[in-house]
């Protein structure tokens, strides 16, 4: 329980069927590893207070797990470390995949519990003994681009009871039953940078300056200094500080030289995508290549592709169309209509 309407609606659908549940929230850092001073009340205890108070109201135990340290390692860390080698990551990702369902998932174990719930949308089916991932209802609100890491195991194990339901009527029924947080804003930065300020976070935690260096073109000809690469991103045009006659952009970013690559909207494209770190979610990996549809990113729409394995954990996707600001450290997930077939992480990209 987040603290959030949503998982706090996913704990009384589950009493309504006659689940026992027991409400539990994550304690995922403190208020240094975000840089809040610690005479502030941290957002996040607000978030447990608000969580306390729906758990009370449903007469259920609620308890509050310390994962500080793991989270700082598997996320916090890997965020930091991504920034610096010029890739782009999803924290929340890397937070489903390493806390949500790996600590939180044993600790439901340990408890004795049959089931992990929260209120992630996004929907589980069981088909001939194998569990399918799909997409939300609510396609304004889908979540299953996060949740490519699950396994079967974790998918028999995990129900997500706001996969059938619209975000209004999420907010309807809570506010019926006097949910404290009914109206709560969806949260909409990275926890662990409630300023979005990632520049600040990566010195805080490496207590290294950033070394500036040089924007060149594609010929890589000197166009101006930068600030520091974890300052940019593929696609970025706002902040560059290059005077120009055409629009200029973030083509591609180079760790090894400190140099950030600048050129036109026209050499943001590309079709073809190397992934690593793939999974499949059913667990097999195909014999052949196959016909589906590929997201970038987590507001991309998915788009038609051939995707062609590339031994265990390895994919390369060809789009049908070139994609725009395909981004190294990002995600690119696979669905099959409504069904996601897995996912991985971005290496590379070619037109």
């Amino acid at each position: 329980m987040s603290g959030g309407v949503d998982s706090s609606l996913a704990a009384k659908l589950m009493l309504d069927q006659g689940y026992d549940c027991i409400g539990c929230t994550m304690k995922l850092y403190q208020n240094e590893d975000a840089g809040i001073d610690r005479s502030r009340t941290c957002c996040s205890l607000d978030d447990v207070e608000d969580a306390r108070s729906v758990a009370y109201k449903l007469k259920i135990p609620y308890y509050v797990f310390n994962f500080t340290e793991d989270f700082r390692k598997k996320v916090i860390c890997k965020f930091v470390e991504s920034y610096r080698n010029g890739v782009t990551p999803n924290p929340c990702i890397d937070c489903n995949r390493y806390i949500k369902f790996d600590k939180l998932y044993t600790r439901a174990k340990i408890l004795g519990c049959s089931w992990l719930v929260t209120g992630h949308y996004a929907r589980i089916e069981e088909h001939d003994g194998s569990f399918l991932l799909k997409k939300a209802l609510d396609e304004t609100k889908d979540q299953s681009y996060v949740l490519y890491t699950m396994t079967q195991e974790q998918l028999a194990r995990t129900k997500f009871p706001l996969g059938s339901l619209h975000k209004t009527e999420v907010r309807r029924l809570a506010k019926q039953n006097g949910f404290i947080n009914s109206d709560k804003p969806d949260s909409q930065d990275i926890c662990f940078v409630p300023d979005g300020d990632y520049a600040r976070l990566i010195q805080l935690h490496t207590q290294k300056a950033l070394l500036t260096g040089f924007f060149v073109d594609k010929q890589g000809n000197v166009l101006g200094h930068h600030k520091g690469i974890v300052h940019y991103t593929v696609g970025q045009r706002k902040g560059l500080g290059i005077s120009s006659d055409r629009r200029l952009y973030v083509c591609a970013i180079d760790p090894q030289d400190e140099t950030v690559v600048i050129g036109h909207e026209s050499d943001l494209y590309g079709r073809e995508v190397e992934l690593s770190d793939f999974n499949w979610i059913s667990g097999k990996v195909p014999d052949t290549g196959l016909r589906c549809k590929a997201k970038i990113r987590y507001r991309h729409k998915e788009q038609p592709a051939y995707a062609v394995p590339i031994g265990d954990d390895k994919v390369r996707i060809i789009f049908d169309t070139p994609q725009r600001a395909i981004t190294p450290g990002q995600a690119a997930v696979l669905y099959d209509g409504d069904i996601v077939l897995g996912g991985g992480t971005i290496v590379s990209a070619a037109t």
